[in-house]
Protein backbone atom coordinates (compact mmCIF):
# COMPACT_ATOMS: atom_id res chain seq x y z
CA UNK A 1 0.00 0.00 0.00
CA UNK A 2 2.65 1.89 1.07
CA UNK A 3 4.60 1.89 -2.81
CA UNK A 4 1.39 2.06 -4.11
CA UNK A 5 1.18 5.57 -2.63
CA UNK A 6 4.74 5.89 -3.74
CA UNK A 7 3.94 5.57 -7.56
CA UNK A 8 0.67 7.83 -7.07
CA UNK A 9 2.78 10.73 -5.82
CA UNK A 10 5.62 10.03 -8.31
CA UNK A 11 3.18 10.11 -10.95
CA UNK A 12 1.50 13.45 -9.55
CA UNK A 13 5.75 14.83 -9.62
CA UNK A 14 6.49 13.82 -12.98
CA UNK A 15 3.68 15.78 -14.26
CA UNK A 16 4.43 18.95 -12.62
CA UNK A 17 7.95 18.46 -13.39
CA UNK A 18 7.15 18.28 -17.14
CA UNK A 19 4.99 21.12 -17.07
CA UNK A 20 7.55 22.94 -15.84
CA UNK A 21 10.64 22.06 -17.42
CA UNK A 22 11.52 20.89 -21.71
CA UNK A 23 11.96 17.71 -20.42
CA UNK A 24 13.68 15.40 -22.90
CA UNK A 25 13.95 11.85 -21.81
CA UNK A 26 12.63 10.46 -18.09
CA UNK A 27 12.36 7.25 -16.23
CA UNK A 28 11.73 6.45 -12.66
CA UNK A 29 13.53 3.07 -11.94
CA UNK A 30 11.46 1.84 -8.92
CA UNK A 31 13.65 0.90 -5.53
CA UNK A 32 12.22 -1.69 -2.67
CA UNK A 33 11.42 1.07 -0.50
CA UNK A 34 9.85 4.52 -0.24
CA UNK A 35 13.27 6.88 -0.77
CA UNK A 36 13.36 8.72 -4.25
CA UNK A 37 16.94 10.11 -5.62
CA UNK A 38 15.93 12.64 -7.83
CA UNK A 39 18.43 13.43 -10.54
CA UNK A 40 18.42 16.39 -13.08
CA UNK A 41 20.65 15.57 -16.28
CA UNK A 42 21.60 16.36 -19.38
CA UNK A 43 23.41 12.90 -20.12
CA UNK A 44 21.21 10.78 -22.26
CA UNK A 45 19.21 7.65 -20.94
CA UNK A 46 20.37 4.98 -22.28
CA UNK A 47 24.44 6.38 -21.38
CA UNK A 48 23.19 6.77 -17.56
CA UNK A 49 21.07 3.54 -17.06
CA UNK A 50 24.08 1.21 -16.30
CA UNK A 51 25.14 4.13 -13.61
CA UNK A 52 21.59 3.89 -12.12
CA UNK A 53 21.62 0.38 -11.89
CA UNK A 54 24.83 -0.12 -10.44
CA UNK A 55 24.01 2.68 -7.69
CA UNK A 56 20.87 0.50 -7.04
CA UNK A 57 22.98 -2.84 -7.01
CA UNK A 58 24.37 -1.22 -3.94
CA UNK A 59 21.31 0.43 -2.82
CA UNK A 60 18.10 -1.15 -3.68
CA UNK A 61 16.00 0.25 -1.47
CA UNK A 62 16.25 3.66 -3.05
CA UNK A 63 14.22 4.74 -5.88
CA UNK A 64 16.30 7.03 -8.74
CA UNK A 65 13.33 8.98 -11.12
CA UNK A 66 16.09 10.49 -13.65
CA UNK A 67 15.26 13.10 -15.58
CA UNK A 68 17.20 14.62 -18.88
CA UNK A 69 16.80 18.29 -19.94
CA UNK A 70 19.00 20.58 -21.95
CA UNK A 71 22.38 22.24 -20.06
CA UNK A 72 20.33 25.82 -20.19
CA UNK A 73 17.16 23.90 -19.00
CA UNK A 74 19.05 22.41 -15.72
CA UNK A 75 20.98 25.35 -15.11
CA UNK A 76 17.47 27.75 -14.84
CA UNK A 77 15.86 24.86 -13.34
CA UNK A 78 17.93 24.70 -10.21
CA UNK A 79 18.27 28.81 -9.93
CA UNK A 80 14.49 28.99 -9.66
CA UNK A 81 14.75 26.12 -6.74
CA UNK A 82 13.75 23.09 -8.39
CA UNK A 83 13.76 20.40 -6.19
CA UNK A 84 16.33 18.04 -7.23
CA UNK A 85 18.61 15.89 -5.38
CA UNK A 86 21.46 15.83 -7.99
CA UNK A 87 22.47 17.88 -10.84
CA UNK A 88 24.41 16.51 -13.34
CA UNK A 89 25.43 18.72 -17.06
CA UNK A 90 27.91 18.56 -19.17
CA UNK A 91 28.37 22.29 -18.80
CA UNK A 92 30.87 23.00 -16.57
CA UNK A 93 30.60 26.88 -16.42
CA UNK A 94 26.95 26.96 -15.67
CA UNK A 95 27.21 23.98 -13.09
CA UNK A 96 30.44 26.39 -11.70
CA UNK A 97 28.12 29.68 -11.68
CA UNK A 98 25.44 27.54 -9.65
CA UNK A 99 28.10 26.22 -6.82
CA UNK A 100 29.40 29.93 -7.10
CA UNK A 101 26.12 31.21 -6.47
CA UNK A 102 25.15 29.14 -3.68
CA UNK A 103 22.90 26.94 -5.28
CA UNK A 104 24.69 23.81 -4.05
CA UNK A 105 25.39 22.35 -1.00
CA UNK A 106 29.23 20.67 0.30
CA UNK A 107 29.61 17.27 0.28
CA UNK A 108 32.91 15.54 1.26
CA UNK A 109 33.77 11.73 1.58
CA UNK A 110 36.64 9.35 1.01
CA UNK A 111 35.58 9.08 -2.55
CA UNK A 112 35.74 12.63 -3.44
CA UNK A 113 39.15 13.20 -1.52
CA UNK A 114 40.90 10.78 -4.17
CA UNK A 115 39.68 12.93 -7.19
CA UNK A 116 42.40 15.05 -8.81
CA UNK A 117 42.85 18.66 -6.97
CA UNK A 118 41.44 19.74 -10.67
CA UNK A 119 38.10 17.75 -10.43
CA UNK A 120 36.63 19.14 -7.54
CA UNK A 121 36.18 22.72 -6.36
CA UNK A 122 35.43 23.81 -2.45
CA UNK A 123 33.59 20.36 -1.70
CA UNK A 124 30.38 22.07 -4.48
CA UNK A 125 31.11 20.42 -7.49
CA UNK A 126 32.94 17.32 -8.69
CA UNK A 127 34.26 16.21 -11.99
CA UNK A 128 33.00 12.50 -12.94
CA UNK A 129 34.28 12.33 -16.52
CA UNK A 130 36.48 14.31 -19.02
CA UNK A 131 35.21 14.11 -22.44
CA UNK A 132 37.20 15.54 -25.58
CA UNK A 133 34.99 17.60 -28.53
CA UNK A 134 35.55 16.22 -31.85
CA UNK A 135 34.10 16.38 -35.73
CA UNK A 136 31.76 13.78 -37.08
CA UNK A 137 31.86 12.74 -40.71
CA UNK A 138 29.76 10.82 -42.93
CA UNK A 139 32.26 8.92 -44.72
CA UNK A 140 30.26 8.64 -47.57
CA UNK A 141 29.67 12.19 -47.89
CA UNK A 142 33.69 12.70 -47.78
CA UNK A 143 34.63 10.11 -50.52
CA UNK A 144 37.57 11.28 -52.60
CA UNK A 145 38.21 13.90 -49.90
CA UNK A 146 41.80 14.18 -48.06
CA UNK A 147 40.54 14.55 -44.18
CA UNK A 148 41.21 17.11 -42.34
CA UNK A 149 43.32 17.28 -39.57
CA UNK A 150 43.30 20.47 -38.03
CA UNK A 151 41.11 23.53 -38.04
CA UNK A 152 43.09 25.71 -41.05
CA UNK A 153 43.00 22.20 -42.88
CA UNK A 154 38.80 21.80 -41.94
CA UNK A 155 38.78 26.12 -43.13
CA UNK A 156 40.55 25.00 -46.20
CA UNK A 157 37.95 21.83 -46.82
CA UNK A 158 34.76 23.93 -46.50
CA UNK A 159 36.12 27.07 -48.71
CA UNK A 160 37.23 24.59 -51.42
CA UNK A 161 33.71 22.83 -51.71
CA UNK A 162 30.96 25.10 -51.03
CA UNK A 163 28.66 22.91 -53.50
CA UNK A 164 29.39 19.94 -51.28
CA UNK A 165 29.12 21.02 -48.18
CA UNK A 166 26.03 24.07 -48.43
CA UNK A 167 23.59 22.94 -45.86
CA UNK A 168 25.52 20.14 -44.89
CA UNK A 169 27.06 21.27 -41.53
CA UNK A 170 26.15 21.19 -38.16
CA UNK A 171 27.28 22.46 -34.81
CA UNK A 172 25.70 23.80 -31.95
CA UNK A 173 23.24 26.75 -31.69
CA UNK A 174 24.95 28.39 -29.04
CA UNK A 175 22.44 30.57 -28.05
CA UNK A 176 20.96 27.81 -26.72
CA UNK A 177 23.05 24.86 -26.11
CA UNK A 178 24.80 25.62 -22.41
CA UNK A 179 27.92 23.05 -23.78
CA UNK A 180 27.75 23.93 -27.51
CA UNK A 181 28.31 28.22 -25.85
CA UNK A 182 31.02 26.59 -23.39
CA UNK A 183 33.17 25.24 -26.03
CA UNK A 184 32.43 27.95 -28.49
CA UNK A 185 34.17 30.53 -25.87
CA UNK A 186 36.04 28.17 -24.88
CA UNK A 187 37.75 27.85 -28.30
CA UNK A 188 37.70 31.25 -28.89
CA UNK A 189 40.34 31.29 -25.99
CA UNK A 190 42.57 28.72 -27.75
CA UNK A 191 42.89 29.59 -31.03
CA UNK A 192 42.91 32.40 -33.81
CA UNK A 193 41.12 30.16 -36.24
CA UNK A 194 37.96 29.87 -34.46
CA UNK A 195 36.16 32.95 -36.10
CA UNK A 196 37.31 32.05 -39.35
CA UNK A 197 36.22 28.69 -39.26
CA UNK A 198 32.30 30.41 -38.44
CA UNK A 199 32.65 32.26 -41.11
CA UNK A 200 33.56 29.45 -43.51
CA UNK A 201 31.08 27.66 -41.99
CA UNK A 202 28.49 30.55 -41.96
CA UNK A 203 28.45 30.74 -45.41
CA UNK A 204 27.40 27.00 -46.12
CA UNK A 205 23.95 27.65 -44.42
CA UNK A 206 24.98 25.35 -41.70
CA UNK A 207 22.23 23.40 -39.14
CA UNK A 208 22.01 24.43 -35.93
CA UNK A 209 21.19 21.80 -33.00
CA UNK A 210 20.80 21.97 -29.31
CA UNK A 211 22.36 18.67 -28.26
CA UNK A 212 25.44 15.92 -29.75
CA UNK A 213 23.00 13.32 -30.02
CA UNK A 214 20.74 14.92 -32.88
CA UNK A 215 23.74 16.04 -34.99
CA UNK A 216 25.67 12.33 -34.35
CA UNK A 217 22.24 11.13 -35.58
CA UNK A 218 21.97 13.19 -38.95
CA UNK A 219 25.68 12.61 -39.65
CA UNK A 220 24.65 8.55 -39.78
CA UNK A 221 22.02 9.56 -41.69
CA UNK A 222 23.79 11.34 -44.39
CA UNK A 223 21.87 14.92 -43.99
CA UNK A 224 24.96 16.32 -42.53
CA UNK A 225 29.02 15.29 -44.09
CA UNK A 226 30.00 16.88 -40.53
CA UNK A 227 29.00 17.55 -37.12
CA UNK A 228 31.21 20.46 -35.20
CA UNK A 229 32.56 19.91 -31.64
CA UNK A 230 30.19 17.06 -30.48
CA UNK A 231 31.66 15.00 -27.66
CA UNK A 232 33.43 12.14 -28.07
CA UNK A 233 31.62 9.70 -26.00
CA UNK A 234 28.07 10.28 -27.47
CA UNK A 235 29.76 9.62 -30.82
CA UNK A 236 31.93 6.72 -29.89
CA UNK A 237 28.20 5.38 -28.63
CA UNK A 238 26.83 5.70 -31.98
CA UNK A 239 29.38 4.29 -33.67
CA UNK A 240 29.35 1.00 -32.22
CA UNK A 241 25.86 0.87 -33.36
CA UNK A 242 26.59 2.35 -36.66
CA UNK A 243 26.20 -1.13 -38.61
CA UNK A 244 27.05 0.20 -41.95
CA UNK A 245 29.95 1.80 -40.89
CA UNK A 246 29.04 5.38 -41.95
CA UNK A 247 30.41 7.68 -39.84
CA UNK A 248 34.04 8.67 -38.73
CA UNK A 249 35.41 10.69 -36.05
CA UNK A 250 37.59 12.87 -36.31
CA UNK A 251 39.79 14.45 -33.41
CA UNK A 252 41.50 18.15 -34.71
CA UNK A 253 45.50 18.23 -33.84
CA UNK A 254 45.74 21.28 -33.60
CA UNK A 255 43.62 22.29 -30.31
CA UNK A 256 40.78 19.76 -28.35
CA UNK A 257 38.28 20.80 -25.89
CA UNK A 258 37.73 18.88 -22.82
CA UNK A 259 34.80 19.07 -20.96
CA UNK A 260 34.24 17.57 -17.12
CA UNK A 261 31.30 16.33 -16.75
CA UNK A 262 30.87 17.77 -13.18
CA UNK A 263 27.79 16.67 -10.19
CA UNK A 264 26.65 18.70 -7.69
CA UNK A 265 23.73 18.60 -4.53
CA UNK A 266 21.75 21.63 -5.45
CA UNK A 267 20.30 23.88 -2.29
CA UNK A 268 17.16 22.33 -2.55
CA UNK A 269 18.16 18.55 -2.45
CA UNK A 270 16.01 16.50 0.15
CA UNK A 271 17.49 13.07 -0.07
CA UNK A 272 21.23 14.74 0.45
CA UNK A 273 22.65 11.01 1.92
CA UNK A 274 21.61 9.22 -1.16
CA UNK A 275 23.00 11.79 -3.37
CA UNK A 276 26.51 11.39 -1.79
CA UNK A 277 26.13 8.04 -2.46
CA UNK A 278 25.69 8.63 -5.95
CA UNK A 279 28.47 11.11 -6.01
CA UNK A 280 30.37 8.76 -4.15
CA UNK A 281 30.12 5.66 -7.01
CA UNK A 282 30.54 8.18 -9.62
CA UNK A 283 33.96 9.12 -8.74
CA UNK A 284 34.79 5.80 -8.14
CA UNK A 285 33.84 4.82 -11.43
CA UNK A 286 35.49 8.10 -12.96
CA UNK A 287 38.39 7.11 -11.20
CA UNK A 288 37.77 3.22 -12.65
CA UNK A 289 38.76 2.18 -9.27
CA UNK A 290 35.73 -0.58 -9.63
CA UNK A 291 35.57 -2.65 -12.57
CA UNK A 292 33.06 -3.10 -14.98
CA UNK A 293 32.58 -1.53 -18.74
CA UNK A 294 31.01 1.81 -18.70
CA UNK A 295 29.69 3.72 -21.18
CA UNK A 296 30.93 7.33 -20.17
CA UNK A 297 35.25 7.83 -20.44
CA UNK A 298 36.75 8.56 -17.37
CA UNK A 299 38.51 10.93 -15.73
CA UNK A 300 41.70 10.50 -16.84
CA UNK A 301 43.09 10.90 -20.83
CA UNK A 302 44.55 8.32 -22.54
CA UNK A 303 45.19 7.37 -25.95
CA UNK A 304 45.74 10.51 -28.55
CA UNK A 305 44.78 12.85 -26.35
CA UNK A 306 47.26 11.89 -23.47
CA UNK A 307 50.11 12.24 -25.79
CA UNK A 308 49.05 15.37 -27.27
CA UNK A 309 49.26 17.28 -24.28
CA UNK A 310 45.64 18.69 -23.98
CA UNK A 311 44.42 19.04 -20.21
CA UNK A 312 40.61 19.43 -19.61
CA UNK A 313 39.01 22.87 -19.24
CA UNK A 314 39.43 23.97 -15.88
CA UNK A 315 37.17 24.16 -12.77
CA UNK A 316 37.36 28.05 -11.38
CA UNK A 317 36.48 31.57 -11.45
CA UNK A 318 37.73 31.86 -14.89
CA UNK A 319 34.80 29.83 -16.59
CA UNK A 320 32.50 32.91 -15.56
CA UNK A 321 34.36 35.70 -17.91
CA UNK A 322 31.77 34.33 -20.55
CA UNK A 323 28.19 34.14 -18.31
CA UNK A 324 29.52 37.96 -18.16
CA UNK A 325 25.85 39.28 -19.30
CA UNK A 326 27.98 42.44 -21.60
CA UNK A 327 30.18 39.35 -22.48
CA UNK A 328 27.61 36.46 -23.56
CA UNK A 329 25.72 39.73 -25.38
CA UNK A 330 28.91 40.78 -27.23
CA UNK A 331 30.33 37.18 -28.17
CA UNK A 332 26.68 36.08 -29.60
CA UNK A 333 26.50 39.29 -31.96
CA UNK A 334 29.53 38.39 -33.06
CA UNK A 335 28.76 34.83 -33.64
CA UNK A 336 25.48 35.74 -35.56
CA UNK A 337 27.15 37.88 -37.47
CA UNK A 338 29.38 34.92 -38.61
CA UNK A 339 27.21 32.31 -38.59
CA UNK A 340 23.99 33.80 -39.66
CA UNK A 341 24.83 35.27 -43.17
CA UNK A 342 22.37 36.18 -45.94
Amino acid sequence: MRLLGLAFSLIFWTASVASALEVEEHQLFPGSGERVLKVLSTTDLDLFAPYVLGFQAIRPDIAVDYTVVSSSELHRAIRDGAQFDLAISSAMDLQFQLANDGFALPYRSDAVAELPDWARWRNLIFAITAEPAVVVINKDRFAGLDLPATRQDLIGLLRDNPDRFAGAVGTYDVRDSGLGYLFATQEDRATDAFWRLNEVMGRLRPLLYCCSAQMIDDVGTGRLALAYNVLGSYAADRLEVDERGRTQILQMQDFTNVMLRTVLIPATAQETQAAGAMIDLLSTLGMRNLPGDWPLPPLSLSGPLESSGFGPIRLGPALMVYLDPLNRRNFLTEWENAMEQQ
